[in-house]
């Protein structure tokens, strides 16, 4: 699960390109992190990205 619950952030597509520009996919995945936080009033797991936890956007619990 590489998607945040709070911003929706999630996996990128895109390719690799070499130094002979031969090109391959890849993707590009958030750093997501699973956190006890307060929604609601309540206690839940969810899914939150290091952005979204360091701007204080979640309130852990």
């Amino acid at each position: 699960m590489a998607k945040c619950d709070i911003c929706g952030k999630g996996v990128v597509f895109g390719l690799n390109v070499s130094h002979s520009n031969r090109k391959t996919s890849r993707t590009w995945k958030p750093n997501v992190r699973k956190v006890k936080a307060v929604v609601n009033g309540t206690n839940k797991t969810v899914h939150v990205c290091s952005r979204c936890l360091r701007s204080g956007k979640v309130e852990r619990a």
